[in-house]
């Protein structure tokens, strides 16, 4: 074995950056290894390049947008909550702007620059290894004894007191996020939940491409006939199916259902802020104005153009068919199809699409108030490698900063006490 280290921490995303800081700030000494040439790749794309840090939402309202168990991460919210994080950024020297649903970013509104400050932060209080390619973990009866590495071509060797697991998970493999950390994970004895991606695109059965934004509409999710999931926002048609800020919400429900081969369907409510009469008022309304109109011409005022084709085809009224012929089964068909325009879930778009990983160590394997394993007594783990995932809106970041702050400060604790867990 090479050098000794207090915590090697491997992994040089969100989570390992601030386990590294919150372990060197106890006094240990700290090796971060990162496998790609520079740390926080993939912070530094996230939120289209404007990084959505954290929301600012009260704790039990947050902890409601973590899956699969809030009760799991609350002890590491506690330990180091939302509030914590925007202090701590602002003193380290990076503005922060709170915007609509309590959702922070940089004030810059540069990704770039939150990991630049994580990045020197870490580099001041411990060595910072990038090109640095774990191969493996040493492990002695319930302890992890060090770890080997690739670096410049050579193999080393580094013991340690303690490792933290911050490998990220399986989403934007570009920037390093590969799954290296659950084989890891495996070979020291746990269990890794299924992996798939959440937050993620949806694939449907009989679309033809359409390429078109809708704002204020509403979306469900219906699973086996029954809606289980309605989101109220955003949302666009794309090349593949839909995507946008409502589905990625119901995407995660989506998606374990279409993997259990369950009948899953999208409907989409055009006029949410209508209710029934409102909405036939509206119609008629259009009619007397086109009495000479068809059907397209009707549903161009009420739906935006790169629709109203598939529409048509969807409720099966003629394309040719005039409006001043409009009968009570065309209204109810028309009426029908804005308030729930459906169609069948096929799949979803892959983990090179998807923002995070669903799945990861099993939680009932790590100690929720330390995040230390409970089969080794020295091994830690952080971020979305852990079984831990949610809604967008800045609750996936603010899972990798708290789970590494107490990840860090906890081993950090086991080296300078060596507590039992």
């Amino acid at each position: 074995m090479e050098k000794t280290f207090d915590i090697v921490v491997v992994g040089a995303g969100p989570a390992g950056l601030v386990a590294t800081v919150a372990a060197a700030g106890k006094g240990a000494k700290v090796l971060l290894l990162e496998k790609m040439e520079k740390p926080a790749r993939k912070l530094r794309i996230t939120g289209k390049g404007r990084c959505n840090i954290t929301n600012i939402k009260p704790e039990d309202d947050f902890l409601t947008n973590i899956f699969p168990d809030s009760r799991f991460f609350r002890p590491a919210f506690k330990n180091f909550s939302n509030t914590d994080l925007v202090k701590y950024l602002n003193s380290a020297g990076l503005n922060t702007v709170e915007e609509r649903g309590g959702r922070v970013f940089p004030a810059s509104q540069k990704s770039w620059d939150v990991a630049d400050v994580l990045v020197k932060e870490a580099e001041k209080k411990a060595t910072v290894i990038c090109r640095a390619k774990v191969s493996g973990l040493y492990t002695d009866r319930n302890s992890v004894t060090g770890l080997c590495y690739e670096h410049d071509g050579k193999q080393k060797n580094i013991s340690a007191h303690a490792v933290i697991l911050a490998t990220g998970g399986l989403s934007y493999p570009l920037t390093g996020s590969t799954g290296d950390g659950y084989e890891f994970a495996r070979h020291a004895g746990h269990s890794i939940v299924p992996l798939r991606p959440s937050l993620t695109g949806l694939e449907l059965n009989d679309y033809e491409p359409i390429n078109v934004s809708l704002k204020n509409i509403e979306l469900s999710l219906a699973v086996d006939g029954g809606v289980v999931q309605r989101e109220f926002g955003e949302m666009e048609f794309t090349g593949y199916g839909i995507g946008g800020p409502t589905v990625l919400k119901i995407s995660r429900n989506a998606v374990n259902a279409v993997i259990a081969n369950k009948k899953v369907a999208v409907r989409i409510n055009f006029k949410p802020a209508l209710n029934r009469q409102q909405l036939i008022n509206r119609i008629e309304r259009e009619i007397s104005a086109i009495p000479n109109g068809s059907v397209p011409d009707l549903l161009r005022k009420l739906l935006p153009a790169p629709l109203v084709t598939p529409f048509v085809k969807k409720i099966q009224i003629p394309a040719n068919k005039k409006t001043a012929s409009f009968n009570l089964s065309d209204m109810d068909r028309t009426v029908n199809g804005l308030f729930s325009f459906q169609y069948y879930v096929s799949g979803f778009r892959p983990f090179e699409e998807a923002i995070v990983t669903a799945g990861g160590v099993c939680l009932r394997e790590i100690n929720s108030k330390t995040m230390c394993s409970v089969l080794l007594k020295n091994l830690f783990f952080a971020g979305e490698i852990i079984d831990l995932d949610a809604n967008t809106g800045g609750y996936n970041l603010q899972i990798a900063f708290s789970t590494g702050y107490l990840a860090g400060q906890q081993a950090a604790k086991y080296v300078n006490t060596g507590y039992e867990r």
